[in-house]
């Protein structure tokens, strides 16, 4: 089942009765001028068991430690906002499957030639999708193509890179003067933001698979506790780049994100990816992801199942 994205941006006290996320919100209840009835439909409750992400995106947000104890519990991501109402932290479970000792055993053991296997297909998926959300918006790709057939073992080349110069250039071209940097200017709020929310997603599913999200297959660096979630949304990116195109050609670019920006990159879990030849909303395919891994870490399977724009 498809979980909710709840998004809140508003002061509000959020706690947990009877499996239910409880929202208030203390403007309105204080506001003498509102009807009574006003206030009572202000409230709201929605299951735990229905959400997979929450994003607080306001310092005035309160949040009970019994409501966050019941979204662990339940393997939600809560994504918490900075000042510039960026993404800025990722707060994930400990224990996200009964088995995961042994999926640990499995990760930490897996060998280096299989972890460069692994990579080299991360990287070959990554550089083929690209390629058609080039296609998509009747963009050249031809340069792609080769470079997606023939990454060797570990990426040794770097194809991933090489690509990466070649389709930043290309897909916002009409943007002049456009760098992909993570600090840069708009789009690149847009695409950030997009990453985020398909980063803690991917995160979810890992840990959901009983795996270690700070051990990566290929992305190394001490002080990100999420490595294996980058090194697994890397196909999944342009899905984000083919939606922050679209958003560009039909409402322009502001220094700030709106809500309608935000509203649009939120509904990313639930777009529809094709994954071994069907369709599925994206936080599925991510657990199918993050399954499949387990699976090669295992012996039981040579490839990932990654989703195919």
């Amino acid at each position: 089942m498809i979980k909710r994205t709840l998004y809140f941006g508003n002061p509000s006290y959020l706690s947990i009765k009877h499996s239910q996320l409880t929202i208030r919100l203390p403007e309105v209840e204080k506001n003498d001028l509102l009807p009574t009835e006003f206030k009572r439909d202000a409230l709201a409750t929605i299951p735990v068991e229905d959400i997979g992400i929450v994003v607080i995106d306001n310092p005035q947000i309160t949040l009970t430690s019994g409501l966050l104890q019941a979204l662990q519990e339940n393997n939600v991501a809560v994504i918490i906002c900075d000042y510039r109402h960026m993404p800025q932290s990722l707060l994930l479970p400990i224990e996200g499957n009964s088995i995961q000792q042994e999926r640990y055993e499995a990760q930490l053991s897996a060998s280096e030639p299989l972890k460069k296997q692994l990579w080299q297909q991360t990287v070959s998926q990554k550089i083929k999708n690209q390629a058609a959300a080039l296609e998509s918006k009747t963009l050249p790709a031809d340069y792609l193509i080769p470079l997606h057939r023939n990454v060797k073992s570990g990426d040794t080349d770097n194809c991933e890179a090489t690509a990466a110069v070649y389709y930043w250039q290309t897909i916002f071209k009409h943007i002049n003067g456009f760098v992909r940097h993570r600090e840069g200017p708009p789009p690149n709020n847009y695409l950030n933001y997009g990453y985020a929310i398909l980063r803690a997603t991917m995160a979810r599913s890992i840990v959901a698979a009983g795996l270690l999200p700070t051990l990566g297959i290929f992305h190394k660096n001490r002080y990100n506790a999420y490595c294996l979630a980058d090194d697994l949304m890397e196909p999944y990116r342009p899905y984000v780049d083919q939606i922050v195109h679209q958003m560009v050609a039909e409402m322009g670019i502001t220094d700030d994100m709106t809500k309608e920006h935000k509203a649009i990159l939120l509904k990313i879990p639930a777009i529809d990816v094709t994954i071994d030849g069907e369709k599925s909303p994206l936080m599925i395919a991510t657990q199918r992801t993050a399954v499949s891994l387990v699976k090669c870490f295992n012996g039981e399977q040579r490839k990932i199942l990654y989703p195919e724009l």
